[in-house]
């Protein structure tokens, strides 16, 4: 019974960043190590590490800094993901690197994420990384943005420092599109407000960053009301016990889905009623997202991968012009009127670029219309033709439909990640 409690445990995916050595990793390191998370062999290795530095204190920032690169550096340049669960919750963390040249690592660590913290240095307060980092998880349509301001230790633990940054972030935040923001005054160095309550800020009466992680109320992030299930493969057994079994397997990108139910199915309109809903080994009556199951037709409808099954009502947008902000993640620059393989939810197809709208200073949230060169790290809106008909919702309705990605067709690289706007 404990076990099976454990399997059906929230998962809260999360993502950190902040200016370069604002103390993401040592956060990191700290909701490890006060957690409880860490294993014996890992803290050895840490205390290894620590005393060859020879700065007297063990090093957390090690448990997350796991590139020799990084470790020399003593920075982060890569997305380090990591995964810890408390008797609440399972966590997974995405430890994404401060740099400007690294935003597109951000983009990746963000994309999937319920949460972000952004840390905050008390010291030197609201930087232009900040606004960037904050834009960037606005962009995404993350649904919790918390704010640590960390490093209190260094200010003296002055409720007045911690209020002025606060009011610059409250200031700058009405500009974007932010729907629950918190702000936390924390030292991760030496573990105030993480995981236990700080003794030395008894003048802030809020949560600590463990509890915020643990209670947030995350079940309400996803769409439940848009049905949407795009078809990834179609199953047929051929056995004898399973002859005529014929199911399209995937997994769910919003609302939910109940057998005996009426659905169609894109491209081609027609309509059935689910007959069946499989979820792993079981038959089950009900399935909604993020789940990944089979379902079954009472009809028999040509479906195939990249087709998508969808309530009567609600339907998702179909066409073959989509406007896109992207993120460029290539050193070779976006062509306009270059062609490009893209992938939409289990859809293949083509693309065209057709225009660029505008580029973003993200500094400032200004549209630099007259800026259209994208370049790696930039991000900006463009038009795009693609070769069959996409079914997609706008990104801040649906992140599964709503988001799509451009590859090269020359190297297969990833060269751009997109959400539909």
């Amino acid at each position: 019974m404990e076990t099976k409690g454990y399997l059906n445990m929230d998962l809260l995916r999360f993502t950190t960043a902040g200016n370069v050595d604002d103390g993401k990793s040592t956060l990191i390191g700290r909701l490890l190590y006060d957690s409880r998370a860490i294993f014996d062999d890992q803290m050895e290795a840490v205390e290894r590490a620590s005393a060859k530095r020879g700065n007297g204190e063990v090093d957390l920032s090690l448990l997350t800094d796991g590139l020799r690169a990084e470790r020399e550096q003593g920075i982060t340049i890569d997305v380090a993901y990591r995964y810890f669960a408390t008797p609440r919750r399972k966590f997974i963390i995405a430890d994404t690197p401060g740099h400007i040249q690294y935003t597109r690592n951000m983009v990746t660590g963000a994309s999937t994420a319920n949460l972000a913290i952004i840390l905050v240095d008390a010291r030197k307060g609201m930087q232009e990384q900040t606004s960037r980092h904050a834009f960037i998880a606005s962009l995404l349509g993350i649904p919790h943005v918390v704010f640590c301001i960390n490093k209190m230790d260094l200010v003296d633990y002055d409720e007045a420092v911690f209020l002025d940054i606060k009011q610059q972030l409250e200031d700058f935040s009405s500009k974007l599109d932010a729907r629950d923001l918190n702000f936390i005054p924390i030292s991760a160095l030496k573990g105030d407000n993480v995981v236990q309550r700080s003794t030395r800020m008894d003048w802030y009466q809020g949560t600590t960053l463990m509890y915020l992680l643990e209670h947030i109320h995350i079940a309400g992030d996803l769409n439940h009301i848009d049905r949407r299930f795009p078809v990834q493969t179609v199953i047929r057994p051929m056995t004898d016990e399973w002859h005529d079994f014929r199911g399209f397997a995937g997994q769910i990108a919003g609302g939910i889905f109940r057998t005996g139910e009426t659905v169609q199915v894109l491209p081609s309109g027609f309509q059935s009623t689910i007959k069946s809903i499989h979820l792993g080994e079981h038959e089950v009556q009900e399935a909604f997202a993020p789940q990944s199951v089979v379902m079954t037709l009472a009809d028999e409808i040509d479906i195939s991968r990249g087709d998508m099954i969808s309530g009567t009502n609600n339907l998702p947008q179909t066409s073959q012009d989509v406007d896109v902000m992207i993120c460029w993640l290539n050193q070779r620059p976006l062509q306009p009127g270059g062609k490009y393989a893209l992938k939409h939810t289990t859809r293949d197809a083509r693309c065209m670029v057709k225009e660029v709208a505008y580029k973003m200073d993200i500094n400032s949230l200004r549209r630099l219309e007259g800026d259209k060169a994208i370049g790696m790290n930039d991000i900006g809106r463009v038009k795009l033709r693609t070769t069959v008909p996409l079914h997609f919702d706008l990104y801040t309705r649906n992140r599964n439909t709503g988001s799509l990605i451009l590859i090269d067709e020359a190297t297969n690289e990833t060269v751009a990640a997109g959400m539909v706007v």
